[in-house]
């Protein structure tokens, strides 16, 4: 059953330009008002499906939000389009560790870090030192 906070919030997700969306959505993440961002940038990424940033904000945003299957299935869907986007590699390493799948996480986090040029084993390099 819709109420009408329910249609409010959606009105206010899908409100202005799509370049207004994606302000609002950087507003609130900036705010750590994660759901809401993620509200907004849930449409956007609808309409513009083949635009890599709003994708990877909204996985941020499910991230942040402990909505890590939506994280996942986002950052899927980047390096689908970006196989060699780096942050991504990343943060699907690490939400692949949140949710409990180490072994999983691994390769990703180990391509992470060899695209950003650290070629050392997991927990030995400069980035570890004194852990």
């Amino acid at each position: 059953m819709t109420t009408a906070r329910d249609e409010v919030t959606d009105s206010y997700y899908e409100f202005g330009t799509a370049a207004e969306r994606w302000s609002r959505a950087l507003m609130f993440f900036e705010a750590k008002e994660y759901v809401t961002a993620a509200g907004i940038l849930t449409g956007l990424v609808a309409e513009v499906p083949e635009q890599v940033a709003p994708r990877l904000l909204l996985a941020r945003a499910y991230y942040h939000s402990a909505q890590l299957g939506k994280a996942e299935a986002e950052l899927r869907a980047v390096l689908v389009r970006d196989p060699v986007e780096q942050y991504a590699t990343l943060m699907l390493g690490r939400t692949l560790e949140r949710q409990g799948r180490p072994a999983e996480a691994a390769p990703h986090l180990r391509m992470a870090a060899a695209m950003a040029g650290d070629f050392s084993e997991p927990g030995s390099g400069p980035a570890h030192a004194g852990a």
